[in-house]
């Protein structure tokens, strides 16, 4: 585990230290240091201008992955605006850990369902914990919009820890003395991904989603497809909850199947299996997506359909979709949509209740960081 946190936290120096190199110039290096330096102004800006407007001393930043769908930025806007009603007299701020998402996403790559191309800009958490510190909240939740407890998960902890490091670059840093009384007064928090507590979040989960899909699950086959990790970043050994997540719900009915796109043994072809093995060889087959937005992923690898998203050479394929896999093995597949698009978990109330509930419950980030590194 110390080896792995290791990696970790040198992995994040290194991108927060190494210029960006867009062309072979030597120049380049310091026009980096001084795009970079501008992020930071910027949101500095944005979060004091937001502070000096709301009068709020708390902030909340939530941390996803990102995507570049619309629908996807429609739902990240909706779960920021069900923290403000449950956070009251906090500012809640959204930031993407994915730097090809927050590229894409400002560029627009994808359209509205009115086809119009849509642009957003969203910042990595360092930018966002700086500007946060940079303005002095006196308390700071940073919660995760995770599903497990993964590499992800753990890129969010680096972040908070590079924060209360203080290890920015250039003239970033951030007042040490604010920073130790956050430390001292415990006033920075972490809020666990969604399904962090294998004996709370999981069987409360299954009772959300059963209570969305039981008709589904009397007429057919329910088959959640969430993300997973490669057994060479199974972080925490997270990749456990998809199969606890599956227990729990066949609780519930024997229908319920939960597979993903990276977990090794557990992708479409091995929820076949399973299904094949309860005697499930025909009938219908609705498709979910276990993640917290619907984006790539969900409209691709799960709902994908038509001749590109389909290879009779090599049907195990990852590039062939679950909506074709499925449907060549005969079953009758449906992908239930909201207006056009499957819905992710952040969209399903009582499941974006079990993330509210972990910030309310978040730990002080020390007590937290421990918890997952019990050598250290």
């Amino acid at each position: 585990m110390k080896k792995i946190k290791s990696f970790i936290l040198a992995t994040m120096a290194f991108a927060l230290t190494a210029p960006v190199f867009t062309a072979c110039s030597s120049d380049d290096k310091n026009e980096t240091v001084e795009n970079i330096i501008s992020e930071f102004s910027v949101n500095d800006k944005m979060v004091a201008a937001q502070k000096a407007k709301s009068g709020k001393d708390v902030a909340v930043l939530l941390v996803a992955f990102g995507s570049t769908w619309n629908n996807a930025f429609l739902a990240f806007d909706k779960t920021k605006a069900a923290y403000e009603a449950a956070f009251p007299n906090a500012d809640v701020y959204v930031c993407f850990s994915s730097d090809i998402c927050i590229n894409r996403a400002s560029v627009g790559e994808n359209v509205d369902d009115n086809g119009n191309i849509v642009k957003r800009d969203y910042y990595e958490p360092r930018y966002l914990l700086h500007a946060i510190g940079a303005a002095k909240y006196s308390k700071i939740y940073v919660q995760s919009l995770q599903v497990i407890p993964g590499e992800e998960f753990a890129a969010v902890v680096a972040s908070v820890k590079k924060f209360m490091n203080n290890g920015y670059i250039g003239n970033a840093h951030l007042d040490d003395a604010y920073l130790a009384k956050l430390a001292d007064n415990e006033a920075i928090f972490l809020g666990m991904p969604l399904l962090n507590n294998p004996e709370v979040d999981v069987p409360e989960v299954a009772k959300q989603l059963n209570a969305l899909y039981s008709s589904e699950a009397q007429q057919g086959v329910v088959a959640f497809m969430g993300h997973g990790n490669p057994d060479t970043y199974d972080t925490f050994k997270a990749n456990v909850r998809y199969e606890q997540l599956e227990e729990e719900l066949q609780k519930f009915s024997p229908n319920y199947f939960v597979g993903t796109v990276d977990m090794p043994d557990n992708y479409k072809q091995d929820v076949w299996a399973r299904m094949k093995a309860k005697g499930i060889n025909s009938g219908k087959v609705y498709l979910h997506a276990l993640m917290s937005i619907a984006g790539d992923h969900a409209h691709n690898d799960m709902a994908g359909e038509g001749d590109e998203y389909w290879d009779a050479s090599e049907e195990e394929s990852e590039d062939n979709s679950w909506f074709e896999f499925f449907s060549h093995k005969g079953y009758n597949v449906t992908v239930p949509v909201s207006g056009k698009h499957p819905q992710g978990l952040l969209e399903l109330s009582g499941v974006l209740n079990v993330w509210i509930n972990h910030t309310k419950n978040a730990e002080f980030l020390e007590d937290a960081y421990h918890s997952m590194y019990p050598e250290e």
